[in-house]
């Protein structure tokens, strides 16, 4: 027979309380003490004899108590650690801009406004903008329109956790108006845009995809917000994610990719992919710490920046992990990003991990001057649609270089976004309010975070580490080129970005036919296809990343890519 300790008075069985309410210890579990040095020992493979175990025992106590002490505490989500990570190794300079450029001017075939709605809603964010700008497009119009689309799609791809189309409205009859005028509020002024629900707005719930939070209504907007509507954005609607950041599925349902709606459309940046490749906003904000914009872009067939760690303030947005978050953007053309990322970035002064570091001007290249960095195997082992792309990067010009890697087992990182996230959201594994959570499986928060209280200290320090290892090696590896274009997670690179704080443009360059996808699964090859299986278009996608704060080269060599490319609108037939 087995006796089932409960979960919220001691820590996997340890004897470590998590819950305001847990009994002292040696009151409740006279036997749990002795036992700790044995039980902690296949943890970490390390053996300690009888008189070392006896005399860890004086020290033990004084975890136990540090570390009831601590789950006692309640800390508000937005409280960083001291220690902050700073993705600029010493010595970094930034890299020379070259010879700038203001944005390419308008493409030929949307030089004027087209006649039908979905046409406009469609079209890029910058060509929305300059329509805007020259009175050929009323604000008030083009919010009327993506609200008719949201009325006709949203429900049926679950994107959408809060709409705002009174306050909407209002602010598109505002910018009409400040324009009539001869006031242009910024390069933003009257566009429509989604915000990922885990980043603050004063008055209007921001419920991080979760039921636990259902109800939460910020007292202040996020800084990124406020910045948005200074330059003239109109913030449509709240799109969903997955429940505090992961995957799709949320309290609202799962969010479908348009393409295929029997899918998940990826995460957790869900319903801004969704929203902007279904054209039911001209761009939309996503964050991501470990695949949340690349995933769901790739998956939808949108454009994804994910910027520089530190690169945007992360103030008003919710804290999963403090050394990996970043905020991004969700568009359907490379100069969608740009656009956004010039109003997005900076310090606000309130987020320690924001990074003053200028952003120029999207340059003018040549493809010779641009040296792009590949892997051959990962290019013979991916799909049609990278071997495409590949193709069609050295029929452009680029200067195609064959790179070295890191030699780092990226298995020994994986414990570090688990551990912040588990510190993040403590209160709701000790209060049990994780249950609460839609989404139980093994690979979800809950078993996630529980499980999270066997590692260690020194695991994680360990682990962080192993990071600046992989910083430095990194570093040589980049050295060499300006950018490596790579299968989105090829080579470890989503990973490796991420860990190591690099910017990425993920953006489609292919049709493929595939079955209904399960999961986080990207690609199913012919030979893996099931018998008799559906088969449906769906959008591929490639990724750049770049060097460090470098992102007006890494998105001018983009916008180049899908030109050679030539990948017309993605529509997908909702």
């Amino acid at each position: 027979m087995t006796t089932t300790l409960p979960r919220r008075r001691f820590v996997m069985g340890l004897g470590l309380a998590t819950g305001a309410a847990a009994a002292p210890l040696r009151a409740t579990q006279p036997a749990v003490l002795p036992a700790i040095p044995e039980t902690c020992a296949p943890l970490t493979g390390l053996t300690f004899t009888a008189p070392e175990q006896q005399q860890m025992l004086g020290v033990v106590d004084e975890i136990v108590d540090r570390a009831r002490a601590l789950a006692r505490m309640r800390f508000a989500n937005e409280l960083p650690p001291a220690e902050l990570f700073d993705p600029r190794l010493p010595g970094w300079q930034r890299e020379p801009d070259g010879a700038l450029a203001e944005p390419a001017p308008p493409l030929p075939s949307l030089s004027s406004l087209p006649s039908t709605a979905d046409e406009i809603a469609f079209s890029p964010a910058w060509q929305l903008a300059a329509w805007l700008r020259t009175g050929k497009l009323k604000s008030r119009t083009l919010t009327d329109i993506y609200l008719d689309r949201i009325a006709a799609h949203a429900d049926r791809l679950q994107c959408i956790a809060t709409l705002l189309p009174d306050a909407a409205r209002r602010e598109a009859d505002a910018c009409d108006r400040d324009l009539a005028r001869g006031r242009l509020r910024g390069s933003l002024h009257g566009l429509p845009y989604g915000l990922k629900d885990l980043i603050d707005t004063a008055g209007v719930e921001t419920a991080w995809g979760a039921e636990p939070y259902r109800g939460r209504v910020p007292a202040a907007d996020a800084t990124i917000v406020r910045r948005l509507r200074e330059e003239g954005a109109i913030l449509l609607a709240k799109t969903s994610l997955g429940a505090i950041a992961y995957g799709d599925i949320w309290y609202g349902g799962r969010t479908r990719n348009p393409w295929n709606v029997a899918e998940g459309s990826s995460g957790s940046s869900a319903g801004s992919a969704a929203a902007v490749a279904a054209g039911l906003c001209a761009f939309a904000i996503g964050t991501e710490t470990m695949g949340s914009i690349v995933s769901p872009a790739a998956r939808c067939g949108a454009v994804g920046l994910r910027p520089t760690f530190g690169r945007v303030p992360r103030t008003g947005a919710m804290a999963l992990c403090w050394s990996l978050d970043k905020v991004g953007v969700l568009a359907r053309d490379p100069l969608d990003a740009a656009m956004s990322l010039a109003v997005l970035h900076g310090p606000d002064g309130a987020d320690p991990c924001a990074i003053a570091e200028p952003l120029g001007l999207v340059p003018r290249i040549s493809p010779q001057d641009i040296r792009i960095g590949y892997r051959p195997e990962w290019f013979t082992a991916g799909t049609e649609a990278d071997r495409a792309a590949l193709s069609a990067a050295r029929e452009a010009g680029f200067d195609l270089r064959e790179i070295e890697m890191p030699d780092v087992d990226l298995a020994g990182l994986g414990g570090i976004v688990v551990l912040e996230a588990a510190a993040a959201f403590q209160e709701l594994t000790a209060s049990g309010r994780d249950d609460l959570l839609t989404w139980q499986d093994d690979i979800a928060w809950p078993n996630s975070w529980r499980s999270a209280q066997f590692e260690t200290a020194v695991n994680y320090i360990q682990a962080q580490r192993l990071r600046r290892r992989l910083m430095i090696e990194f570093a040589q590896t980049m050295a060499g080129v300006d950018m490596i274009l790579h299968p989105n997670d090829a080579g470890g690179l989503l990973a490796i970005g991420n860990h190591c704080g690099y910017p990425a443009l993920c953006m489609p360059v292919g049709m493929l036919e595939q079955p209904t996808r399960q999961g986080f699964t990207s690609y199913v090859p012919p030979a893996d296809l099931p018998r008799g299986a559906v088969l449906k278009p769906v959008p591929f996608s490639i990724t750049l990343t770049g060097r460090l704060f470098d992102e007006p080269r890494l998105i001018a060599a983009g916008r180049r890519l899908a030109e050679a490319i030539g990948l017309p609108s993605l529509r997908p037939l909702l």
